[in-house]
């Protein structure tokens, strides 16, 4: 479902509805939380840590671009919530960018500066999980905004893919 963003960016906001069959909700919560076990099943991390400033947990993050086009980075907040809603468990996760000033941009790479996100998490019946999650970023530079589109479109898909495996890795590693 694509929602256009309200700023006339040419840009969307995505909502993502999947399932994954075979991953119950804790562990595909305890995975996505996991930054240090995400170097290992996320190809497109260059650089990812977590820190510490002013009391305030803030999560740096380098993403590979491919060439000819910069790497970008993050500099976000995240929370991640297990809620019981009528006797429902659901993991419920929110990020954004913050601006903190320990951590300036880095030359040559382009830092993303409107990055939000929530994700939900919550048992299929069965023993797997259903994902929802809501998505906005803008890259920024110079990338013709059908490039950005056309990509969210198609990483966010292979995305439910690669987290579902590092899952079934994850379960067999702990």
């Amino acid at each position: 479902l694509l929602i256009p963003f309200p700023q006339q960016s040419g840009l969307y906001e995505y909502k993502i509805f999947g399932g994954l069959a075979d991953v119950p909700p804790k562990l595909c919560a305890d995975v996505y939380m996991d930054l240090d076990f995400r170097k290992e099943w996320d190809q497109y991390v260059k650089e990812l840590y977590e820190e510490t400033y002013d009391g305030e947990k803030v999560i740096y993050w380098e993403v590979k671009y491919p060439f000819p086009l910069s790497n970008r980075d993050y500099v976000y907040i995240r929370e991640c919530r297990e809620m019981d809603v009528d006797g429902r468990k659901i993991w419920v996760v929110l990020a954004k960018s913050v601006a903190v000033p320990q951590c300036p941009e880095k030359p040559g790479i382009i830092r993303v500066k409107s990055y939000k996100q929530s994700l939900v998490i919550e048992s299929d019946g069965k023993a797997g999980c259903k994902v929802c999650m809501y998505y906005f970023d803008n890259p920024g530079g110079k990338i013709p905004s059908w490039l950005v589109n056309w990509a969210a479109k198609s990483g966010v898909p292979a995305f439910l893919k690669d987290i579902q495996k590092a899952c079934l890795n994850y379960s067999k590693s702990t």
